[in-house]
């Protein structure tokens, strides 16, 4: 028999967005243990804005589990939020999400790594050069100091953790950098994506480090940050067709409220119609289009095939993972195929 360190991770019931939340469990196993042998935890809900203090007791159901690469015999719990007689918490988003394992997703997390008050490799005073030599940059003047020993460590902890982390990159302004997660089965990708974001957290507390990830932190001319959600079905990738792909496209325009509702809050600040987006309250696509609201690749419309996978750029960096691939399963199936 070996202990192992669970850390079980939930979020909490802040609004408009939740936070990551961990505390940790010591248990033997005579192997690294499977899922259903890890057991359900408690915890104080009224602490987390998920309970009254008078009936405080919520429950925390394991639903994947990963290697933690930072210590020994150490395993990261994702969980869903239930009450104690075991329905989903109101503010378990997963619950929402109509599973369907041809459903894959692709999420591009931006986010700003943030030091004294303003994003790495800013002067204390005033602002650095303006955007053009930081994305996808190389050298100390295009990316700054830690960034990218901080970026690579967290590849590094992903991939060790079994994550289907598939990249990174500096970005567009400076201190913004984007890591993307791909699933294949929603659920799965957005579990991935929210320890992706705990791994990021864990570390910059060693470097004295924020994560920003609001979609707007700097006014003017510079970039928000976004969470683009790529997407994909059995039926977009095995049929497509162009009739079909009008067909969505109607839906989610349809749907252009609700869709933004959950996409992440002020996203009026990041969606204007400046810096690769479309305005919020504006639908719009286009083949290789980055300012429009859905971006068609061109292998989709090769050959006139319509068929693959799309890209909706509206989602912004804040956004839950889970309430976003519900949100987009649900438009998908409202039509008819």
């Amino acid at each position: 028999m070996a202990k192992y360190r669970l850390d079980y991770i939930w979020l909490d019931g802040y609004t408009p967005t939740q936070s990551l939340r961990t505390k940790c469990m010591m248990k033997e196993f005579d192997a690294f243990p499977t899922l259903d042998q890890l057991p359900d935890w408690g915890f104080d809900g009224s602490s987390t804005q998920q309970a009254e203090g008078g009936d405080s007791d919520c429950v925390l159901k394991p639903v994947a589990l990963y290697p933690d690469g930072t210590r020994e015999n150490g395993i990261l719990v994702m969980c869903e939020v239930m009450l104690p007689d075991g329905t989903a918490h109101s503010t378990n988003a997963r619950a929402t999400i109509a599973e369907d394992e041809g459903t894959w997703f692709g999420f591009e997390q931006e986010y700003f790594l943030m030091q004294d008050g303003v994003p790495l490799g800013f002067p204390k005073d005033g602002f650095p050069a303006p955007q053009g030599d930081y994305y996808c940059g190389v050298g100390f003047d295009s990316v700054g100091g830690i960034a990218r020993e901080i970026t690579d460590t967290h590849l590094d902890l992903c991939l060790y953790a079994g994550i289907n982390h598939e990249g990174i990159n500096a970005e567009v302004a400076k201190g913004q950098w984007e890591f993307q997660i791909f699933g294949k089965g929603s659920k799965r990708a957005a579990d991935e994506m929210w320890v992706a974001r705990f791994l990021l957290l864990r570390l910059c507390e060693e470097y004295e480090v924020s994560v920003e990830w609001h979609c707007k932190p700097l006014k003017g001319d510079w970039n928000g940050s976004g969470m683009h959600a790529n997407f994909s079905t059995n039926y977009l990738r095995d049929q497509g067709g162009k009739e079909y792909f009008l067909k969505l496209m109607d839906a989610f325009e349809a749907n252009v409220e609700e869709h933004i509702a959950v996409y992440g809050k002020d996203n009026h600040l990041r969606l204007t119609g400046l810096h690769e987006t479309q305005s919020i309250d504006k639908f719009s696509w286009g083949v290789a289009d980055r300012g429009a609201s859905i971006r068609v690749p061109h292998s989709f419309v090769k050959d006139e095939k319509y068929q693959g996978y799309l890209e909706d750029r509206r989602p912004n960096s804040e956004g839950c993972p889970y309430k976003i691939a519900s949100r987009i399963i649900q438009t998908i199936q409202s039509v008819s195929v």
